[in-house]
């Protein structure tokens, strides 16, 4: 019984290897058919060898004495024959089928005959050689991407008979410079010229009712187009990235534009709305599009001057318009919403009126030519990642009014040195103030009830919890603090810090791509350190641990650290326990603390003039030579600070 299992086991895969060597019915002069018996119609087909060189298909064939009409080019026929050069399709073929010549990156020239109705989807995608085709009047329908990635094709005509077009048709056909579209065409579908780069111009017909998701996306070289009077609707992204876009004019038929429909147009300078139309407008030639019933300005470039009735700046409304300089926010505004400026890198001055309550997500991102910003007292939230990445930003003001910062809030304003928290926040998102490398200066209000900055220590402070949320350059911990929270000093430019023995826990990411930090002392009560929270402390030289007992560690608090050249110095009576702990044992160099450690190891010599700190960083001296300090200061380990060097050391 197990041998006639096998035996049929084995005719089965033989039949199933023949099926798939010959799944065609004949091979005439080269060319696989595929036949229909019953009405004598023959398909061409794909077969064991791929086509090459020039094909000239016949109108029909002789194949056992009976004659076949070639009708249609078969799902696949020619795909992937990257020798093919050339193919002549006869007047008797009415369709071409589906990813047909998909992928022919040789074939330079295809003649379609009158007779074909329709082209398949993929039928011609990535022909990257293909660079004219003329689609005859007989075609009434070309499927999805049909054209697509054909990076050849310079110029198409797409006939009055075509009533029916797919989505995608002649998306990356980045040689395309120019395309007429007929009356017939009622809809263009989702990403229909999508990253066409080379197209500079196209006109939509009247008859076009609505455009597309992403149809014109990304076509950087097109400088204008002329919706016509009877589009109703502009899908989303529909004009995303025409950078090259300098002017649109919106009729009066469309009542619906989607999200971010003319996204990243950076060149854009002139925006008209017709007069006529009920739902938009561009009143007081503003350059913007203004939905009339809410006044949300929805889109506006280099040119707008935002109007005293508008009430709102909406999504995307400014998003990568980079040749925004400057822009005034009028009184009658009361939100900026997500954003609303993001990306605007040449934006260097806005003025934010009193009228306005809040700053939405993102809404100025990445605006790094922004140098100051002044938050009006009317501001009662500042969203997440509102000011992030504003290189520019030197300083901030966060007035009394605001309650709430956002995560990521001024997140890799690595220009900002200044920052001063108002009396009514009481909240502030995860990493408000994360890789702000050049900060130096922190400030709560001495009024607010939920944060403080005691001890002029330059950080934020979570009063109730006594949990350090956001520490700069210059932070002395104070002792009262019992945890560094998750992202405190992440990015920061610390060089060297000190956590106080009143401190049980470290959180994940607390001192993560600290780069410059090149000595850390964990006082003697911390019990954790959570995930990454060292992560990327390249340049850290010394690490003290005073705790007794090796704190537990997640397995990548300290990954990033060059543990071949960072000493970790213990207490002596830990130093074996801290050589078998996990993550502490991978560390080389594991030695006894003996009360003093270099923080730096930058020489020094004679002359070198320091400022000298306690180690509680309270400054006891100044312009001090190290052989004059036995002299001058009380037995005791202070803190050493030059330019070129900063250490600890016992007088």
């Amino acid at each position: 019984m197990k041998r006639l299992i096998t035996q049929l086991a084995l005719l089965i895969a033989v039949l199933c290897v023949s099926v798939q060597a010959h799944a065609y019915d004949c091979n005439v002069g080269g060319i696989y058919y595929n036949l229909n018996s019953s009405d004598k119609t023959a398909e061409v087909t794909k077969g064991d060898e791929k086509y090459k060189g020039s094909i000239n298909i016949p109108e029909s064939i002789t194949y056992e004495g009976a004659s076949y009409s070639v009708t249609s080019i078969g799902r696949s026929a020619f795909r992937d024959c990257s020798g093919l050069t050339s193919v002549t399709i006869p007047n008797s073929v009415t369709s071409i089928g589906d990813y047909a010549f998909d992928d022919c990156s040789g074939l330079t020239s295809v003649t379609i005959p009158a007779s074909v109705a329709s082209i398949g989807d993929y039928a011609f995608y990535d022909c990257s050689g293909l660079t004219s085709v003329t689609i005859p009047n007989s075609v009434t329908s070309i499927g999805t991407f049909a054209f697509g990635d054909c990076s050849g094709l310079t110029s198409v005509t797409i006939p009055n008979s075509v009533t029916s077009i797919g989505s995608g048709v002649f998306y990356g056909c980045s040689g395309l410079t120019s395309v007429t579209i007929p009356n017939s065409v009622t809809s263009i579908g989702y990403g229909f010229f999508r990253d066409c780069t080379g197209l500079t111009s196209v006109t939509i017909p009247n008859s076009v009712t609505s455009i597309g998701n992403y149809v014109f996306c990304d076509c950087s070289g097109l400088t204008s187009v002329t919706i016509g009077n009877s589009v109703t609707s502009i899908g989303e992204h529909a004009f995303y990235g025409c950078s090259g876009l300098t002017s649109v004019t919106i009729p009066n038929s469309v009542t619906s534009i989607g999200d971010e429909a003319f996204r990243g147009c950076s060149g854009l300078t002139s925006i008209v709305v017709d007069e006529n139309n009920t739902v938009f407008d561009s009143r007081n030639n503003c350059n913007a599009i203004i939905e009339t019933a809410t006044n949300t300005l929805i889109t506006g470039c280099k040119n707008t001057v935002i109007p005293n009735s508008v009430t709102s700046i909406g999504q995307d409304a400014f998003y990568d318009c980079s040749g925004l300089t400057s822009v005034t926010i009028p009184n009658s505004v009361t939100s900026i919403v997500r954003y609303a400026f993001f990306g605007c890198s040449g934006l260097t001055s806005v003025t934010i009126p009193n009228s306005v309550t809040s700053i939405g997500q993102d809404a100025f991102y990445d605006c790094s030519g922004l140098t100051s910003v002044t938050i009006p007292n009317s501001v009662t939230s500042i969203g997440q990642d509102a000011f992030c990445d504003c290189s520019g930003l030197t300083s901030v003001t966060i007035p009394n009014s605001v309650t709430s910062i956002g995560d990521g809030a001024f997140s890799s304003c690595r220009g900002l040195t200044s920052v001063t928290i108002g009396m009514s926040v009481t909240s502030i998102g995860k990493s408000a103030f994360s890789l702000c490398s050049g900060l130096t200066s922190i400030v709560v209000d001495e009024n607010n009830t939920v944060f403080d900055s005691r001890n002029n220590c330059n950080a934020i402070i979570e009063t109730a919890t006594n949990t350090l949320i956001t520490g700069c350059n210059s932070t002395i911990i104070p002792n009262s603090v019992t945890s560094i929270g998750s992202f405190a000093f992440y990015g920061s430019g610390l060089t060297s810090v000190t956590i106080p023995n009143s401190v049980t826990s470290i959180g994940e990411d607390a001192f993560g791509y600290c780069s410059g930090l090149t000595s850390v002392t964990i006082g003697n009560l911390v019990t954790s350190i959570g995930e990454y929270a060292f992560y990327n402390c390249s340049g850290l030289k010394v690490l003290t641990c005073l705790a007794p007992n090796p704190p537990a560690c997640d397995i990548n608090a300290f990954t990033g650290i060059d543990k071949s050249k960072c000493t970790l110095y213990v207490i002596k009576e830990s130093v074996n326990v801290y050589k078998i702990a996990d993550q502490w044992k991978d560390f080389y160099n594991i030695s006894e603390y003996d009360g003093v450690d270099d923080i730096t190891v930058d020489a020094d010599d004679a002359a070198t003039l320091y400022d000298v700190y306690n180690i509680q960083g309270v400054k006891v001296a100044g312009g001090l030579r190290r052989a004059e300090m036995s002299d001058a200061l009380p037995h005791g380990i202070y803190i050493l600070v030059s330019p070129n060097a900063t250490r600890k050391e016992k007088i």
